[in-house]
């Protein structure tokens, strides 16, 4: 009997030392979790890093931010005249891409719609955008955010330009196609309204300002 006794309180040791052990894992499990949700409580850093995002601008904003770019005129490299070589019908067609994007970009300001048409001849030399003026002009209009041109892809059609600057945007597209340079934006690739900052301004060379756009060539 005595035996058996001492068995069974052996039994009972072990089983209790199994719950305390147990115990006291759940325990410092306990532990482990509350100090982890303090810490993330006091430092929201560790969960939640900070915003990175650039904070929108008032248009004022923009355009200081816009005129503390220095022009490298250095980068301002001179442009070669257009040399069309597609039949009538086919410059007919370029003439009127031209100058419906001059006039939708550039209203009725005679050296803004120069300086678009001198962009978008640039781009058709230019590695990466297609072959064509009315290819650049309408690249990416199926698509809301794709289009490179703003008019073909946010309604600006809904709008009807003024007769006289369709009149001098078809002369300037003309002029353009005839190997016409307008030299103030040179091999300009890119451009935008000085108020506003696009993401990508930061990573091209800043070469002229025509009237209220800014005009760049990449690095």
């Amino acid at each position: 009997m005595a035996k058996q006794r001492t068995s069974a309180t052996r039994k009972t040791q072990s089983v209790s030392a199994v719950r305390g052990a147990a115990s006291d894992g759940w325990v410092l499990l306990a532990i482990v979790a509350a100090v982890t949700l303090i810490a993330g409580v006091l430092s929201p850093l560790a969960t939640h890093p900070p915003d990175t995002r650039p904070k929108p601008m008032t248009m004022a904003q923009a355009r200081a931010s816009n005129a503390a770019v220095p022009i490298d005129t250095r980068r301002r490299l001179a442009a070669a005249p257009y040399r069309f070589r597609g039949g009538p019908a086919q410059r007919e067609q370029a003439a009127e891409c031209l100058a419906t994007a001059a006039l939708y970009e550039a209203g009725d300001d005679a050296r803004g719609q120069q300086a678009v048409i001198q962009v978008i001849l640039n781009r058709v030399r230019a590695p990466g955008f297609p072959r064509t003026i009315c290819g650049v002009v309408y690249q990416g209009y199926t698509r809301a955010t794709g289009c490179q041109f703003s008019f073909t892809c946010d309604r600006s059609f809904d709008r009807r330009p003024v007769h006289l600057g369709w009149a001098a945007a078809r002369r300037a597209a003309k002029r353009a196609l005839a190997g016409r340079v307008f030299a103030e934006v040179g091999r300009a690739t890119h451009y935008h309204a000085d108020w506003m900052v696009p993401y990508w301004r930061d990573s091209l060379a800043k070469i002229a300002r025509v009237g209220s756009h800014v005009f760049y060539v990449r690095r």
